[in-house]
């Protein structure tokens, strides 16, 4: 008798978990830093109008640690990615009312959001049909 093989994932849902897991990283590097280090965030802030203090740059850590959460569990992911396109487009509207760089800066937000919908996308069929109309 031989033994089953493993099931194979495919090379979509692979893919979706890569790019999760990059966002995954990134976002949860942000919001420590928003945690851990806030002075190093109120020295960027006057540029953008936030205000310097400390228990803000903490506030908005939590929250970004708290959607990132919900977005790496499998059960709240898609919870998740709603609550992270709210804040990265929370993000987009700062770096647009001060007028940066259109391409590095003000669309960074929609960039990681598409790698975040992109990789949910890609790891969860159901959803992808949902959204895509995709049959398969």
């Amino acid at each position: 008798m031989t033994a089953q093989p493993a099931a194979r994932l495919s090379r979509g849902v692979i893919a979706g978990r890569v790019l999760s897991g990059i966002a995954i990283l990134f976002l949860a590097m942000d919001a420590g830093g928003k945690l851990i280090a806030p002075a190093a965030m109120i020295a960027n802030s006057p540029p953008l109008g936030l205000p310097a203090e400390i228990g803000f740059y903490r506030l908005l850590g939590l929250i970004l640690a708290a959607c990132t959460l919900l977005y790496t569990w499998p059960r709240t992911a898609v919870l998740g990615a709603v609550l992270l396109t709210g804040y990265l487009g929370g993000a987009i509207a700062c770096h647009l009312r001060v007028g940066n760089p259109l391409v590095s800066h003000t669309l960074f937000g929609l960039y990681l959001g598409a790698i975040v919908w992109g990789g949910l996308l890609l790891r969860r069929p159901a959803l992808r049909a949902v959204f895509m109309g995709d049959a398969r």
